[in-house]
């Protein structure tokens, strides 16, 4: 015994430093095992079928959602407005409005009337994209480039100190040096990626015509483009793009996910978008979903089924402030983990319901409800008032504002023509207090107030406050929303 103990020591003392045992090489293998997959040619039961169906159906929603407004945006045929309406542009381009939006847009619910927008889909996968930024001075703007999955990508705009100049966004399986005369690589983890610039504008004439410059020189094209000039493209002339689908809108926002075609488009996704780490579980279950439904035509039968019924039992209720993001003071909810979601799905696929394309939570914070003090829903019909306390609008270092959006999300034409109210409206008028009271109504809040109201749709409506480059009362939760208090 005492000799087999001198020869292990002897035989351990031989290793090299830092060579693992024989012992912790198997404690490696049992830490690690290979773990088994999903059996194919298993008949799934209709519940479980059912059960992981739906978890698909919540899991892919945003990126069937944003398949679909790629195969829509990019059959433009250049850049140039949709409709006169919506920027678009072929795969790899971007299009850029010159002014607001205009209330007619349905691509997407809660649009911004404080910035003018641009956006254009790309397929890295067949080649990388130019991204031109001109030098816009003190002025906020930021690009948001986001991935399939939704969450956003690169860091470009005021908030981060960027450049002017140059940048080339490249898809994960890019190999390359960076081209001379590029400040930068953007990597995006998808193949499919979208970019919405946002140029902050003042609602004045004055302002609307200095930025216009500036706009002209908002430009994404592809690598072989590239001569390292800054390219200009006057936005306000490009030929409009006729939209065929115009009479069949329905009042509310394009229907980008049709449940009857989803487990069709499904595939794809799996296909197109790695898993985050974690997610391989997911994928398999998934994948042993569509084996087994390509085989039976009655499960490919309760696939659907259980489609259209998640888009009204679970998509449905999203379109709701309350079950987006977390409570935040005095009926508000306030946006959670917006444009950097990761593995939450229920924010995730709230928020593309709801909303789509957030910016991320250090660019901008939202803030919405749909109803009063007392708890009952807004409606068009009464009128209400939003006090800000002296000194307690919302604290930024961008800009913030107050929307109204209609039952839709989305903007209901109004004689004003006015939509939002905020930092770019150089003429609200303060209380003798400091205070500063908005007014939302179907009707004037009476003389020497008008510059301070909304006029609303007499149908039910959502208030929605954003506050761009928040400072640390907006970051970290201290701020809170004012009260909406109906006076009529």
């Amino acid at each position: 015994m005492r000799h087999s103990l001198k020869l292990l020591s002897t035989v351990l003392l031989a290793l090299p430093l830092g060579a693992p045992s024989i012992y912790a090489k198997e404690q490696t293998q049992a830490a690690s095992p290979q773990i088994t997959q999903p059996a194919t040619g298993v008949v799934i039961h209709p519940e479980y079928a059912r059960t992981i169906a739906r978890m698909a159906y919540i899991w892919g929603w945003p990126m069937v959602n944003m398949l679909n407004r790629n195969d829509t945006i990019t059959k433009a045929p250049h850049p140039g407005l949709l409709g006169g309406i919506l920027p678009v542009a072929p795969r790899g381009q971007l299009g850029m409005l010159h002014d607001y939006i205009t209330p007619q847009e349905t691509f997407v619910t809660c649009p911004n009337q404080d910035v003018v927008y641009g956006l254009g889909f790309f397929s890295l996968d067949e080649e990388p994209v130019i991204v031109q930024v001109p030098d816009f001075g003190e002025r906020f703007w930021v690009y948001s480039i986001y991935d399939q999955r939704t969450d956003q990508v690169g860091e470009l705009g005021k908030p981060y100190g960027t450049k002017p100049g140059f940048y080339l966004l490249v898809g994960p399986n890019w190999q390359g040096d960076k081209p001379e005369g590029v400040e930068a690589i953007i990597r995006s983890p998808t193949l499919l990626a979208n970019a919405i610039p946002r140029i902050f504008m003042d609602d004045t004439k004055e302002d609307r015509a200095a930025i216009q410059e500036k706009l002209n020189q908002v430009a994404f094209y592809p690598l072989k483009d590239f001569d390292g000039k800054m390219k200009t493209i006057d936005w306000k002339n490009t030929p409009d793009i006729p939209n065929p689908s115009a009479a069949k809108a329905s009042g509310g926002e394009t229907k980008w996910v049709i449940p009857e075609k989803f487990f069709d488009q499904f595939p794809k996704v799996l296909d197109m978008v790695p898993p985050l780490p974690g997610e391989e579980a997911l994928y398999g279950q998934f994948r042993l979903l569509l084996d087994a439904a390509n085989k039976d035509p009655a499960l490919k039968k309760l696939l659907v089924q259980t489609a259209v019924e998640s888009e009204q039992g679970i998509i449905k209720p999203f379109f709701e402030w309350k079950h987006n993001g977390r409570p935040a003071g005095n009926g508000w909810n306030r946006s959670t983990n917006n444009a950097r979601f990761g593995i939450d799905y229920f924010n995730r696929t709230g928020t593309a319901k709801s909303n789509m394309f957030d910016n991320r939570p250090t660019e901008t914070q939202y803030f919405y409800t749909d109803f009063d003090q007392s708890g009952a829903q807004l409606n068009g019909n009464h009128s209400y008032e939003v006090t800000f306390a002296a000194g307690q609008e919302p604290p930024v270092q961008g800009f913030w504002s107050l929307t109204l959006y209609n039952e839709k999300h989305l903007f209901s034409t109004n004689k004003l023509n006015r939509y939002s109210l905020g930092t770019k409206n150089k003429d609200l008028k303060r209380n003798t207090d400091g205070s500063l009271t908005l007014y939302v109504g179907p009707v004037s809040p009476g003389k020497g107030k008008d510059s301070n109201w909304l006029p609303s749709p007499k149908e039910p409506i959502s208030l929605y406050i954003r506050a761009y480059w928040g400072k640390e009362p907006i970051l970290d939760g201290s701020w809170k929303p004012p009260v909406i208090k109906k006076t009529k």
